[in-house]
């Protein structure tokens, strides 16, 4: 490690790594190019369509499926966003929406079928309240990241030149998934989209008690940013992999210092804290022993889901590079 390897690195600005971004906490080895892209689900169509870059923050879901498909790159057991997902599926008051079966046979919206956000959404429903999602018709107004999922036949498009926030209002749809990942937005991601409000109550209320109390029983803990590395990268610089982790964690940990010691008061910051009251002190862990209920949870409903042709194992999604 004579020389550091330029890498040119897409992650999004996080109070947990930006020390990194900004160089206090150098990846040791890498002289890392930090690349900006607003939204970071821009970055995610870049790279699995053109692996543009060395380094990218991805959408685990997104990259479950470009990975079965043969995308030349890996993750690492580094997840930067976490949140649950019983919450956020909005519904029209005058639906008749009462409980999540009253979904079946009506039409749901969300940005594209593969967003992370709905697949955890659609498994929390699966769960908990048995919901047959092969019976809703998934409304998307966006394309898949990865050109080559083939979509179940109940995922539909939106018209063109329509949005899922112009059918919610309308009553074309019943129900949507909250903000980005749905209604809450128009235009897609490549060419910038607008926010617009979507004033509707949430299908389930109690949300909050009932993320509580489904982390308590399984211990499953969606995660949504997650780092993944070229191949190629990694076959000629192998300790990459740990050079990015002890960075990672490294920053992680001082901004866990800073949350304690009350100096951390981002909005960002206050969601974690919050979660700390659910998942304990961590409320970022990183690592495969410390993931693996959550990360084969999603790698067997993404699968059950429809969006990967296979199942796909441990070794072949992660590296593991405490084990390097």
């Amino acid at each position: 490690m004579a020389s550091k390897v330029p890498l040119k690195i897409a992650i999004a600005e996080h109070p947990h790594t930006a020390a990194i971004r900004n160089g206090t906490i150098p990846i040791e080895g890498v002289d890392a190019e930090f690349v900006t892209v607003k939204p970071q689900i821009g970055a995610f169509r870049r790279m699995v369509r053109d692996v543009e870059f060395d380094v990218c923050e991805l959408a685990p879901t997104t990259y479950i499926i470009a990975r079965a498909y043969g995308a030349p790159f890996v993750a690492l057991p580094i997840f930067v966003v976490r949140r649950f997902h019983h919450g956020g599926l909005l519904v029209r008051p005058d639906a008749g929406i009462r409980t999540p079966k009253d979904l079946e046979g009506k039409k749901v919206g969300v940005r594209a079928y593969s967003v992370t956000t709905g697949v955890w959404l659609r498994q929390a429903l699966i769960d908990d309240f048995g919901l047959d999602t092969s019976k809703v018709t998934w409304v998307v107004d966006d394309e898949e990241h990865v050109t080559q999922l083939q979509l179940p036949p109940n995922v539909i498009h939106a018209p063109e030149g329509t949005s899922l926030a112009d059918m919610m209002a309308k009553g074309e749809l019943v129900a949507g998934v909250e903000g980005a990942a749905g209604i809450g937005r128009t235009g897609a991601p490549t060419g910038g989209w607008q926010e617009v409000e979507a004033d509707y109550p949430d299908l389930l209320p109690n949300a909050a008690a009932l993320e509580a109390d489904s982390y308590a029983r399984t211990g499953i803990y969606p995660m949504h940013g997650t780092i993944v590395v070229k191949d190629s990268v990694l076959a000629e610089h192998p300790w990459i992999a740990q050079s990015l982790y002890t960075a990672f964690d490294r920053a992680k940990k001082e901004w866990l210092a800073r949350l304690d010691a009350g100096e951390a008061t981002t909005a960002g910051d206050k969601k974690y804290l919050k979660l700390r009251e659910i998942v304990g002190y961590d409320p970022l862990p990183y690592g495969i022993e410390e993931n693996r209920k959550t990360i084969e949870a999603l790698e067997q409903t993404a699968f059950k889901q429809g969006l990967t042709p296979r199942r796909m194992s441990m070794g072949e999604l992660f590296v593991d590079p405490q084990a390097r």
